[in-house]
């Protein structure tokens, strides 16, 4: 067999080596302090030394669901890694941890180095947005088990807190205020029934305005996931947070209690936000209810976070959010 059996079999070496080169540069512009060496060896290095009296690790890892569909469709492939950085440092946030470093792991059927590379500059920015280092991570090219054209992508981030301001909800009382930040759309969950009701053939073009949006159907369906870190973590440093929501598949009513202490619960006033048009044409498009819309989606709020009733006016507007409701005895969610 000729020397380059390898690629004949669908694995091109030379190519991945081209992408390590690219993306160099790419993860050299997010290194921070803490950060040992450079990306390329078998594993990324970071130093904890002098950062943290009582350091906890917190580590979250995910990845955008069917989003990635969306994006190979369209050929749009430089937010997409915006969107991996959010999902895994969104979660980490909230337990009152700067992330400090990430990793990805990009897989597909052959690579396109151009392609790879706009991913990869997605993921650099957001973690530049997320003020943590792109650490390393890992592409491989498996001919067979994806089709031409697609891949799949994967993320891993780690932070620290200090053990004595870990956010586990036990300072949350009745009566803080919850204080919702706004989401720039859909963002990385529930698209398996957004393409279904509007993307899957037969449905809404991409390149048009359907009504209402102010933009293409694509363009808003495209739009990355909003990092939070820094209006989270200057919630909790300036304005004394309890807990925070990372908004995900589940939708309000599936996160918000997940930082909430047993027996209590919340009482949101959908008045108090304005939720972006594209939930409004789901609605139409889809003939959804209010309960598969709450229970898919984030409605327009991307990360809640709870912070005494007292700051509640200055914390929601130092960071662009609105106070959204309170916190309630007896548990569950309800809407006003």
């Amino acid at each position: 067999m000729a020397d380059d059996a390898y690629k004949q079999a669908g694995v091109d070496i030379d190519a991945g080596e081209a992408l390590v080169e690219r993306i160099k540069p790419l993860a050299k512009a997010t290194a921070r302090e803490g950060v040992v060496g450079g990306i390329g060896g078998f594993g990324g290095l970071f130093s904890l030394m002098g950062r943290y009296r009582d350091p906890v690790l917190v580590s979250g890892t995910d990845g955008v669901g069917t989003k990635l569909l969306l994006a190979q469709k369209l050929g749009r492939h430089d937010t997409i890694g915006i969107d991996l950085v959010a999902m895994c440092v969104n979660d980490i946030i909230v337990t009152g941890a700067e992330p400090l470093f990430f990793l990805d792991y990009f897989a597909t059927g052959k690579l396109s180095v151009d392609e790879a590379t706009d991913v990869v500059a997605g993921i650099a920015e957001g973690c530049r947005q997320a003020g943590c280092a792109l650490l390393g991570g890992e592409t491989a090219e498996m001919p067979g088990l994806y089709a031409p054209g697609h891949y799949d992508l994967a993320g891993f981030a780690v932070g620290a807190v200090e053990r004595d301001a870990i956010l586990d909800g036990s300072a949350v009382r009745p009566g803080d205020a919850i204080i919702g930040l706004p989401s720039s759309g859909v963002h990385s969950n529930g698209y398996s029934l957004v393409r279904k009701v509007l993307v899957d053939p037969g449905r809404l073009p991409l390149d048009a305005d359907p009504g209402g949006l102010g933009m293409t159907l694509g363009d808003a369906l495209i739009a990355p996931t909003v990092i939070y870190v820094k209006a989270v973590q200057q919630l909790i440093t300036e304005h004394g947070a309890h807990a925070a929501a990372h908004i995900t598949g589940g939708g309000i009513p599936g996160n918000l209690p997940r930082c909430l202490p047993d027996g209590l619960g919340a009482r949101l006033d959908r008045a108090t936000w304005t939720e972006p048009p594209l939930f409004d044409l789901l609605r139409r498009e889809g003939e959804l209810t209010e309960r598969d819309l709450d229970r898919t989606f984030n409605r327009g709020l991307g990360m809640c976070v709870l912070v005494p009733a007292d700051r509640a006016q200055a914390a929601a507007g130092a960071v662009g959010g609105s106070i959204v409701g309170e916190v309630t005895s007896g548990a569950g969610v309800s809407f006003a």
